[in-house]
């Protein structure tokens, strides 16, 4: 949304009576906006409407390209104090050993440190599609393995894969 399209400044504003506020926010009071106009005019400043819903509508007499500038900035800085949480995918099998079990784990610990989430997957092949009940054994002794992880959805079979989604505890 851009910032001009947010409020109506000099001529724009075709209101009958605004209620005033000038450049050192004091009140000037109700008057007509022609008027208004001019006394903005007069201080080489801009006249703002910033308060549309309001009766009278209220309009700010203030230096309209320093005002979307202050505004650009504070919209940059907490855009920039955002984080963006990603997805990590670690891939388990059923017969995965006890060590390579503690090595996804590991892997898997780091994404969760890092505050993102983690997709857990088993593809089942073949006749493992009879014997799902392993790869939720396979599942339940790797998140035992992980420690502040909170299970967002516990395993689920989904066609011919387990899956489980792990994020970092609130800690």
């Amino acid at each position: 949304m851009n910032i001009k399209d947010q409020h109506q400044i000099n001529s724009d504003i075709r209101d009958a009576e605004v209620r005033v506020i000038g450049g050192d926010g004091q009140q000037l009071g109700i008057m007509s906006s022609s008027a208004a106009l001019r006394l903005a005019e007069e201080s080489e400043m801009d006249l703002v409407k910033i308060s549309p819903t309001a009766n009278p509508p209220v309009c700010k007499i203030m230096d309209y390209g320093k005002f979307k500038f202050e505004l650009a900035k504070k919209e940059k800085e907490s855009r920039k104090n955002q984080k963006m949480v990603e997805l990590k995918e670690v891939q388990l099998s059923m017969t995965i050993d006890t060590n390579d079990l503690n090595v996804k784990a590991r892997q898997a610990q780091k994404f969760l440190d890092g505050g993102n989430k983690v997709k857990v997957a088993i593809k089942m092949r073949g006749r493992q599609n009879a014997h799902a009940v392993l790869g939720f054994e396979v599942m339940n002794k790797f998140f035992d393995i992980l420690n502040g992880a909170v299970m967002d959805k516990k395993p689920a079979v989904e066609g011919r894969t387990i899956t489980m989604f792990l994020s970092p505890s609130k800690q």
